[in-house]
C-alpha cells in the first residue's frame, strides 16, 4: 500500500515518496545493522530520538538504523501505521530560536525493522541474538516504567516493559553465553528520578522473581549499563487543525506528520567516551554527558513538567484546551507563572540555584508561549495521578517542610482540581468526566486508578461517603500516591474545602 495514489492525487508517505538521493539513503538504512532497539512508538520518540539518530546518520557520524516495538497493546494501531509508510514520517520544526521566527520540515527515515511483541513475540526476543545491537531507549510514560508482577511463560508476551526487557536481556545472555562483550546501554527517557537506576531494580526483581541464575543477574548488574537520562523538549505530535495544509504543502499523505519546539537538551549521566556508541556531540547536538543529572532532573520535572501537571486539570475543567492558550488566559496565566515562583522554585533543593532556576522558568514561559505549538492540555493529562506524584508531589512536601508547615494554597488547589478532573463514570472501556460548563471528556489513566476514583466519586453522590471521607479515602491511597497524604497536616480539610466550592458548578 506504501506510496499507492490517493484519490485526489496525493501519495501516501512511503519509500515510493521519497526522491532519489532520500531513496538510496534509505535503502542503505534499511540494509544497515540494527544497533538501537526503541521500545516506544510514540510521539515524543519519534520528535526526540529518532530525529537525532536522523541528524548523526545525515552527517556520516553513525552507521545504526532502529527497530521499534511499542510497550503496550493499545500501540498496535500506530505500529501499523509506520509499517504502511515504511517507517517513514516527517518532523515539522518550527517556533523561535535565538529571537528569530523558524520552521523545519525534514522526512525522518531511521527505522528498519518494526516488531509487534504481543502478536511477534519471538521476533521480539530473537532481537537479543543479534551481536550488533548496543542500546535499548525507553519512553513508556512513568505508569510504564514500574514493577508489576508477572509470570514467566516462556513463549508467552509479557506486558510490562521491565518485564519484556527483562526476557529479552536473558535471552542474549543465554545466546551469548554470558559474555561481558555483549551488554547493552538502556536509556530510558521516562519522567522519573534515576530512571536508569529504577529500570535496573525492576529487571533485576523479575530475574528473582523468576528464578533466573545468579550469573545472569550478576551479568546485568555487571556488563550493562543502565543510564539515568532527562529528556527535555516538547513534542506535540500530529497538527490535525493543520493537517490539510500540511498535506498540500508536502506533496504527499502523512499520518505520523509530527510537530516539535527547536528548544531541546538531552542530559545523560555517563561518561563521554560513550560518544564511540551514540556520537551525539560529535553531530553538534544538545546532549550532555554529564557525571550528575540531579541538577538537570529537578530544574526540568518539578518546573517545566511540574507546571504542565499544575495548569492541566484546572484548565481543562474550565474549557481551556491547549497550553498557550492557558498561559494566555487572564487568571489561568498568572496562576501558573505565580506557583512556579512562589511554591515550586523556593521549594527546589539546594542543588539547583534560585538564578538558575528563575532563569529556567523564563525560558519555559517563552516556550509555552510559542505561537507554532498546539499542546493539548487532553494528551498531557494521560497517567496525571503518576505525574502529580512524580511532578507535583515533592514541590508540595517540601514547600511545607521549609515553610514550618505551612501548605503552598496553589499547589493544593492544583491537587484538588485533579480530584475534581478523575470524577469519572465508566462507560464501556472508557472513564468519562464532566467539565464545570457540562461538556464531557475522556481519562486516559491506570484502569485500577480510574475504578478507585469512579468508586469513591460514586460512593459520595450517592450518599455513602461525606466530601471529607472520599478525599480522606483517596489521599489516603497509597496505590495512588506511593504515600498516604493523610499525614499531612490540613491537607484534606483544604482539598475537601476547594472541592466544596467547586460543587455549585458541576
Amino acid at each position: 500500500m506504501t506510496g499507492t495514489r490517493q484519490e485526489d492525487g496525493i501519495r501516501l508517505l512511503g519509500r515510493s515518496a521519497l526522491g532519489d538521493k532520500e531513496r538510496a539513503e534509505f535503502d542503505t538504512m534499511r540494509q544497515g545493522p540494527v544497533r538501537i532497539l526503541q521500545i516506544g512508538e510514540g510521539n515524543f520518540l519519534r520528535g526526540f530520538v529518532d530525529w537525532m539518530i536522523h541528524e548523526m546518520r545525515k552527517q556520516g557520524k553513525y552507521d545504526g538504523a532502529v527497530a521499534v516495538s511499542q510497550p503496550r497493546p493499545s500501540g498496535k494501531p500506530k505500529l501499523e501505521q509506520l509499517r504502511g509508510q515504511d517507517g517513514i514520517y516527517t518532523l515539522i520544526v518550527r517556533g523561535v530560536e535565538n529571537g528569530k521566527s523558524v520552521e523545519r520540515t525534514e522526512k525522518i527515515a531511521v527505522f528498519a525493522e518494526t516488531v509487534d511483541p504481543y502478536s511477534e513475540w519471538d521476533s521480539f526476543l530473537s532481537l537479543a541474538d543479534r551481536p550488533e545491537l548496543e542500546v535499548v531507549v525507553s519512553n513508556t510514560t512513568e505508569a510504564g516504567l514500574a514493577y508489576q508482577p508477572s509470570e514467566y511463560v516462556p513463549g508467552e508476551p509479557i506486558l510490562s516493559y521491565p518485564g519484556k526487557l527483562t526476557a529479552l536481556l536473558h535471552r542474549r545472555f543465554e545466546t551469548f553465553g554470558g559474555d561481558p562483550q555483549r551488554g547493552l546501554v538502556l536509556l530510558p527517557c521516562e519522567l522519573l528520578e534515576r530512571n536508569g537506576d529504577e529500570l535496573r531494580r525492576c529487571v533485576l526483581k523479575h530475574a528473582r522473581d523468576w528464578n533466573l541464575p545468579e550469573a545472569f543477574a550478576a551479568w546485568i548488574r555487571d556488563h550493562n549499563r543502565f543510564l539515568n537520562s532527562l529528556v527535555d523538549r516538547i513534542v506535540t505530535g500530529y497538527p490535525a487543525e493543520e493537517a490539510a495544509g500540511w498535506r498540500e504543502t508536502l506533496g504527499y499523505e502523512d499520518k505520523l506528520l509530527n510537530s516539535a519546539e527547536p528548544y531541546y537538551l538531552w542530559a545523560i549521566e555517563g561518561e563521554a567516551e560513550l560518544e564511540r556508541k551514540l556520537p551525539f556531540q560529535s553531530a553538534g547536538l544538545s546532549v550532555e554527558w554529564t557525571g550528575d543529572l540531579l541538577p538537570y532532573q529537578l530544574r526540568k520535572v518539578r518546573i517545566l513538567n511540574g507546571a504542565h501537571t499544575l495548569m492541566t486539570p484546572i484548565a481543562l475543567l474550565h474549557g481551556v484546551s491547549e497550553v498557550r492558550e492557558a498561559m494566555e488566559h487572564p487568571v489561568l496565566g498568572p496562576f501558573v507563572r505565580e506557583t512556579i515562583e512562589r511554591e515550586i522554585i523556593p521549594a527546589m533543593p539546594a542543588a539547583v540555584s534560585a538564578e538558575e532556576a528563575n532563569a529556567y522558568a523564563a525560558s519555559v514561559f517563552e516556550r509555552f508561549a510559542n505561537p507554532y505549538i498546539r499542546h493539548r492540555l487532553l494528551d498531557i493529562a494521560m497517567n496525571s495521578v503518576s505525574k502529580f506524584r512524580t511532578r507535583l508531589l515533592p514541590s508540595l512536601e517540601g514547600y511545607t517542610l521549609t515553610h514550618e508547615g505551612r501548605l503552598p494554597s496553589n499547589i493544593v488547589k492544583a491537587l484538588a482540581c485533579l480530584l475534581r478532573f478523575y470524577n469519572v463514570r465508566p462507560e464501556g472501556e472508557l472513564f468519562v468526566g464532566r467539565c464545570f460548563d457540562g461538556s464531557s471528556y475522556t481519562v486516559r489513566d491506570d484502569h485500577a486508578a480510574l475504578s478507585l476514583f469512579a468508586d469513591a466519586w460514586s460512593r459520595y453522590e450517592a450518599g455513602q461517603l461525606t466530601l471529607e471521607a472520599m478525599v480522606d479515602s483517596l489521599l489516603g491511597s497509597a496505590q495512588l500516591w506511593g504515600k498516604q497524604l493523610t499525614g499531612m497536616k490540613g491537607l484534606a480539610e483544604m482539598v475537601a474545602g476547594l472541592l466544596d466550592e467547586m460543587g455549585d458548578r458541576e
